[in-house]
């Protein structure tokens, strides 16, 4: 049996909107209020909201029942992603993690609970826009399966730049299956050395906001 991952991602809580909104306004130059967040996750039946934190924290129905009555605490919230399914598509509507934590594989994981949960849901394909200078978020996505289909001038307001929209072929083809059942070993691998533990293992001790400067970028998957 595979060692667990030291990292959990579920649906996103009421109790982790201030934590979200505390990366959200380090990562984005035009961020989302408390309220759009509230929204999504009580309201918008099309959205799917989704936080990863430490795994040293009870998983599952019964532990984040326990979590909010308060018997147990919750690990830090790392990064935290959503997509919205507009018919038979998932749009990627944001993904985002901590300034501490990016490089590690969180926002990786967080694509592949995105995907894994478009399915799910029954969508056909997921689709996303990039900026095209986010060289690192687009060799993700293409290794994921994402194809750039189009190019929208001007995208971005903070600095007029182009987006990139990306979109990935139907997600229940041999093809897309195989592609994601790589991915998923080769970042399952990474994410369970001995590094990842002890990194996970300290942040449910806390974590402290860095607040060092981030590239800015309109809402964006990456």
């Amino acid at each position: 049996m595979p060692e667990p991952l030291p990292y959990l991602v579920e649906p996103m809580a009421l109790n982790d909107v201030d934590q979200v909104m505390e990366i959200e306004q380090i990562v984005f130059p035009a961020p989302w209020s408390a309220r759009a967040y509230r929204y999504e996750i009580t309201a918008n039946e099309h959205s799917t909201m989704l936080v990863v934190r430490a795994a040293w924290t009870p998983a599952g129905p019964l532990g984040r029942l326990k979590r909010r009555l308060g018997v147990v605490a919750s690990s830090p919230v790392l990064g935290y992603a959503g997509l919205w399914l507009l018919v038979d598509e998932a749009h990627v509507c944001t993904i985002a993690v901590h300034p501490q934590w990016q490089g590690r594989g969180l926002g990786e994981l967080l694509l592949l609970a995105l995907l894994d949960q478009s399915r799910e849901l029954g969508a056909r394909n997921a689709t996303l826009e990039v900026r095209v200078s986010n060289n690192a978020a687009l060799a993700l996505y293409l290794k994921y399966g994402f194809e750039i289909v189009s190019r929208r001038n001007g995208y971005y307001t903070d600095n007029n730049e182009d987006a990139y929209i990306m979109t990935t072929p139907p997600l229940e083809t041999d093809g897309f299956r195989t592609t994601l059942d790589g991915c998923r070993r080769q970042l399952y691998a990474r994410l369970g050395t001995a590094e990842h533990n002890d990194a996970a293992r300290d942040s449910a001790t806390g974590l402290t906001a860095d607040r060092r400067a981030v590239p800015t970028r309109r809402r964006q998957a990456g």
